[in-house]
């Protein structure tokens, strides 16, 4: 795999509530939040140190989805990588699309139900190289998924993945990719642990100096926790809602990466 192709490379946010997701999210992660663009139906980027982490745009009216995060994976050819996916047994959402010179953007989802979204970098190439532990920035991205052969497959022939696998136990069954020397994803068979009802997902990681202090913070501006936080060979790690509902990780004093 090269050190682009197939990377996590951007998030974004549909929300229901604009204005309360730039302070709640403010507040949490120190994200600066940028103008809304018009003519990309609102569509507003988060910053740290002014450097872009994260998008953000209103459910639109008709839009039958819940608020909800979002990550891309980097293609060089987002049209070919749809292809690929029909073939493999994904499901087009979102045909290729360009955003002005910005690049190209489409939506599948996975065999298995897992939505993830494809970037073809035109002059923004998205957040920059993820885990490098500071505060407010992408940590770790990780799909929960009921069919983790399948899985482990799919992402490999689509995106070009050079898997490895960390751990193969019925306990706990994990396969990461690394890029630059970096392990940015991982990919965990769910099928044993993932609630009834709780289709298989992406999961995203932002780096916080202190984990149970922001859970703190996420339940006074009117979010829940939906995981305490824990401590692991990864670093200390919790899962929360926002207030309208979107669920997100978190990390602090992050290890090393599974490997």
């Amino acid at each position: 795999m090269s050190e682009t192709s197939g990377t996590p490379c951007w998030i974004d946010l549909l929300t229901s509530d604009t204005a309360r997701a730039r302070e709640f999210y403010g507040r949490i992660f120190g994200w600066q939040a940028g103008e809304a663009a018009p003519e990309f139906g609102g569509y507003f980027m988060f910053m740290v140190d002014g450097a872009p982490v994260a998008g953000c745009m209103p459910v639109m009216p008709g839009m039958d989805i819940a608020d909800v995060w979002g990550a891309y994976l980097t293609s060089g050819d987002a049209e070919g990588t749809l292809e690929k996916a029909t073939v493999h047994g994904g499901s087009v959402l979102v045909p290729a699309m360009p955003v002005a010179d910005l690049g190209v953007q489409a939506v599948l989802d996975d065999p298995a139900g897992a939505r993830i979204g494809i970037w073809q970098p035109g002059t923004f190439p998205g957040f920059g190289p993820v885990g490098t532990g500071k505060v407010g920035t992408p940590a770790y991205f990780e799909l929960h998924t009921r069919d983790y052969a399948g899985a482990v497959s799919f992402y490999r022939e689509v995106f070009g993945w050079a898997t490895k696998v960390v751990s193969d136990t019925d306990e706990f069954r994990l396969t990461a990719i690394e890029a630059g020397g970096q392990t940015v994803a991982g990919i965990m068979d769910g099928s044993g642990y993932l609630p009834a009802g709780r289709a298989s997902h992406w999961d995203m990681y932002i780096s916080v100096a202190d984990a149970d202090k922001a859970l703190d913070a996420i339940t006074e501006l009117g979010g829940s926790v939906a995981e305490e936080a824990i401590d692991t060979p990864y670093g200390r790690l919790a899962a929360a809602n926002d207030p309208m509902g979107a669920r997100f990780k978190l990390v602090s004093n992050p290890g090393p990466a599974p490997r």
